[in-house]
């Protein structure tokens, strides 16, 4: 049916027993669709110049426009048909550029399987706290002026009026940065080419404080003194939680382990029969079969077991497991003479592995599972099932019972004085 669409002739419409067109003779490819329960809504059909694709539209319900605001509208739409341009892809651009860093994230938080627990965290923590005032803005609206002065408001303020640390603010950054980068990839504008054709975050590329890595751990004249009074207060612990935290924390040096694998390792995760352990969901994202030297199985062996607790480090707190023994680490730091904190074990180990007892990085680098980049072990070598390195875990846990044995040897000698002249 083809009439001048006026609010008197579509007054009289009735509606059928389908889906009826009713077009506009004025504008050509306006009209109005009734349904069969009387809904009446305004489209606009046409072809897109040079692709030949057919487009229909939905400008709106009668009620909401009238007949001559939808009319302008069609006008609009039929106008950039002619153009070449899909007014679907354009209604997609234009709610493309209405996505705010809210959605960006919880988008790229939601996605099954890519990230771990505390990924995930640490990105929302950022968009929450570091971004709040940017988190209900556009992503688009993000410029470059403003991410420099955010990065240095957080070096010389903080998020709460104290100074920043430039870590802190390196890592905020970097998780902007992934978000708009994963919303370009997301989003499209209407020719096609990406919604974000330039990261603004990038142009803090001369300005970020550049921090040197970390390197510290248990200093070598020190590793036997820490090894001996670790396993001096295991020896006094009844606390269930203070007996835990110790075990994990010699644990780690027997095993170069990260906290978080070391802290959450559960039973099913032990073969103490044939003395290796699982990781099935490390950091670097790579199952593997880890040995176990002699000392971290005795260890494990005299760990008591919880009902309903599955956990080897179990803990009265709410995850069930320890998770950061703080407290025994400023004991720790104490005996070594400097700060040491959990991944300070983890650089302590692999320094033990390389220099004191001359095992090839190759091997230290599986040893602590780290991502290697050596193509024939990327591609040829088995680097899931490491139970072929239990003599080098041995070596590395031997090593630190003679460094023990030689701090308490010296321990007796400096005593020995004091007592005579007693």
């Amino acid at each position: 049916m083809a009439s001048k669409l006026t609010k008197g002739y579509i007054d009289r419409i009735k509606a059928g027993a389908k889906d009826e067109f009713h077009w506009d003779t004025d504008v050509k490819g306006f009209g109005l669709r009734v349904t069969p329960t009387g809904k009446m809504t305004f489209i606009v059909q046409g072809r897109v110049e040079g692709s030949g694709k057919e487009a229909r539209i939905t400008v709106g319900p009668f009620g909401v426009f009238t007949a001559e605001q939808a009319r302008d509208v069609a006008r609009e739409h039929l106008r950039n048909m002619r153009m070449g341009l899909d007014p679907r892809d354009m209604k997609k651009q234009d709610d493309a550029l209405k996505v705010t860093l809210q959605a960006v994230c919880d988008a790229y938080v939601s996605r099954p399987g890519k990230l771990k627990a505390t990924s995930k965290h640490a990105i929302e923590r950022h968009v929450r706290t570091t971004f709040l005032a940017w988190a209900s803005k556009p992503i688009v609206s993000i410029t470059e002026d403003m991410c420099k002065a955010r990065y240095r408001e957080l070096l010389t303020k903080g998020l709460r009026g104290k100074k920043g640390a430039p870590g802190q603010a390196n890592q905020a950054f970097a998780v902007l940065g992934a978000l708009i980068n994963y919303a370009g990839r997301q989003h499209k504008r209407a020719d096609g080419s990406p919604l974000i054709a330039h990261n603004p975050v990038a142009s803090l590329k001369d300005d970020k404080v550049k921090l040197k890595p970390r390197t510290t751990r248990v200093l070598d004249a020190k590793v036997g003194a820490v090894w001996l009074a670790l396993g001096q207060w295991r020896t006094i612990a009844h606390n269930r939680d203070t007996a835990s935290s110790i075990d994990l924390v010699r644990f780690l040096l027997l095993t170069g382990l990260r906290i978080s694998e070391a802290s959450s390792l559960k039973w099913d995760q032990v073969n103490l029969e044939d003395g290796y352990f699982h990781l099935p969901n490390p950091k670097n994202a790579h199952p593997v079969f880890m040995p176990l030297a002699a000392q971290a199985t005795e260890l494990l062996e005299a760990r008591p077991r919880v009902d309903d607790n599955p956990y080897v480090f179990p803990s009265w707190g709410k995850a069930g497991h320890i998770k950061d023994p703080r407290d025994l680490m400023k004991k720790l730091s104490g005996v070594a003479g400097n700060p040491i904190t959990p991944h300070d074990l983890r650089r302590t180990y692999t320094n033990i592995a390389l220099r004191s007892c001359r095992i090839e990085k190759f091997r230290t680098d599986l040893l602590t599972n780290h991502i290697t980049r050596d193509v024939t072990a990327e591609h040829y070598f088995d680097t899931t099932n490491l139970q072929w390195l239990q003599p080098e875990a041995q070596q590395i846990a031997d090593f630190l019972d003679q460094q023990a044995a030689i701090a308490a040897s010296d321990n007796v000698k400096r005593l020995t004085p004091r007592t005579e002249a007693a």
